[in-house]
């Protein structure tokens, strides 16, 4: 089974990098491939840290899941329409779709997520609407063959639910006891409706702007 993971300049390294260690698991056997317009270093979201898309998308024309990470400027996504359309023509044949944080903005730009409830990172959600979506306030949500996940972290919540549907229930355990994933969070502040509200503001104002 082959796992497309999509990279570009400005890339959320976690959104990747998490599903991407659920996904390559030794128990499943497949075979995760990270893609971009061109072969190379792919710069991430602050510049500090570079991934590698050791493929293009004309050489993964017909993944089985598709994966597609956010960031915080999703003009990185939304205004590369060769990206686009590659998206919409992989969701064709994919066997699963999937998103992390504004990775969902793309999926719907290219038209996957039209008439379907979706998630994304908190401050991007009414973003999108105006692709015809329906936002929902869901760590990951499933409609069909079509993953989506809420902000960062929640790509691990998401990849999990997507290997126990592939593999099953004790793989997806497996994996998440091989990479411990075991969330004991020093504070209950991971969504904005627990979080203090001076820190949901602080967010807002620095980040709204770019979503």
């Amino acid at each position: 089974m082959q796992v497309a993971i999509l990279l570009y300049d400005g890339v959320t390294a976690l959104d990747a990098i998490g599903p991407y260690e659920v996904l390559q698991a030794p128990p499943l056997g497949t075979e995760v491939r990270f893609v971009a317009r061109e072969k190379g270093l792919k710069r991430t979201d602050f510049g500090r840290l570079a991934l590698m898309a050791d493929f293009t998308l004309d050489e993964t024309p017909r993944p089985d899941i598709l994966l597609v990470p956010g960031t915080p400027r999703p003009e990185a996504l939304l205004g590369d329409r060769q990206v686009l359309d590659w998206i919409a023509h992989v969701h064709q044949t994919s066997k699963w779709t999937t998103s992390v944080c504004t990775g969902a903005l793309g999926l719907a730009a290219a038209g996957v997520l039209r008439g379907l409830d979706a998630t994304t990172h908190w401050l991007a959600l009414e973003a999108l609407p105006q692709y015809g979506a329906r936002p929902v306030k869901a760590r990951v949500v499933r409609r069909g063959k079509v993953i989506t996940a809420a902000g960062v972290s929640s790509g691990i919540d998401m990849a999990l639910t997507l290997v126990a549907e592939e593999f099953g229930v004790v793989a997806a355990q497996s994996v998440q006891l091989v990479i411990e994933y075991d969330p004991q969070p020093p504070y209950d502040a991971g969504s904005p409706e627990k979080a203090p509200p001076a820190v949901v503001s602080a967010l807002r104002e620095q980040f709204g702007a770019l979503i």
